[in-house]
């Protein structure tokens, strides 16, 4: 059973980012789940390489809509600058998780303001419609 906050009333730290560490959660969840569609249409079907980049990039897109729409539902505010700071956070998370398998950024600069800007795009969209 949730707790009534009184108007006025301070949220303790924990409380205010429990919610976007669960968008965050979802979004991971969401992006293994159809990496593992992917995986299968790459086994089924031989597809190409620039099919299955494309395919990753609109994982990204789905993921990063999805978790900015459900955080723009919970908080009810701010709802596309929220948006932004999940479609933020799955970026960093995905590159700290690159550069721990890759160990290395050689060639990537572009690609990486790409894939910020696609992120933080479609989180901004996902808040905003909600």
């Amino acid at each position: 059973m949730q707790k009534r906050r009184i108007k006025g009333e301070r949220v303790r730290d924990n409380e205010k980012w429990q919610p976007v560490l669960k968008c965050l959660l979802f979004a991971y969840l969401l992006t293994i789940g159809l990496l593992f569609i992917l995986a299968f249409m790459l086994y089924q079907f031989a597809l190409s390489k620039s099919v299955v980049s494309a395919c990753i990039i609109g994982i990204y897109v789905i993921s990063c809509f999805f978790s900015g729409l459900m955080i723009g539902k919970v908080l009810g505010h701010k709802k596309f600058v929220w948006g932004i700071i999940m479609g933020s956070l799955y970026f960093a998370v995905l590159v700290i998780v690159s550069l721990m398998v890759n160990q290395r950024i050689e060639n990537a600069l572009m690609n990486l303001v790409t894939s910020y800007i696609i992120c933080a795009g479609s989180g901004m969209l996902g808040g905003m419609v909600s």
